[in-house]
């Protein structure tokens, strides 16, 4: 069972991505922010890291920063709804950090499982 870190301040939404990867058939972790997805990822290394981008402690940039330079093999999404930002703009600068994913909040179930899922079928 691939496994997944999903970061997210909000409990309702990593409640709700939980509930969708669940059904997808994934083993998931959650953390509620940075600090916390990062000592969650040491723990059990997984395939694939969702982040929100705007948390408090350690927002979703440093996150991804950390993560590539620790894991460069574990993929990473980030979303956002942006919050009083563009989230156009706080996307586009994750994957300018190294996020091969983004999805805008709010977002599709199946958007989320063919997102996770078209990056666990490509090869690093």
């Amino acid at each position: 069972m691939k496994k997944i870190l999903v970061i997210d301040d909000n409990p309702t939404m990593r409640d709700l991505v939980k509930d969708i990867l669940d059904k997808g058939g994934f083993e998931i972790t959650l953390a509620e922010d940075g600090v916390d997805g990062i000592n969650k990822l040491n723990e059990s290394t997984p395939e694939v890291v969702i982040t929100d981008i705007v948390m408090p402690n350690k927002e979703g940039f440093e996150t991804i920063s950390d993560i590539r330079a620790s894991n460069p093999q574990i993929y990473i999404i980030a979303m956002s709804g942006g919050g009083t930002m563009d989230k156009e703009v706080l996307l586009d600068i994750a994957e300018k950090l190294g996020a091969h994913k983004t999805l805008k909040k709010p977002f599709q179930p199946s958007m989320l499982l063919e997102t996770v899922n078209s990056l666990l079928s490509t090869k690093h």
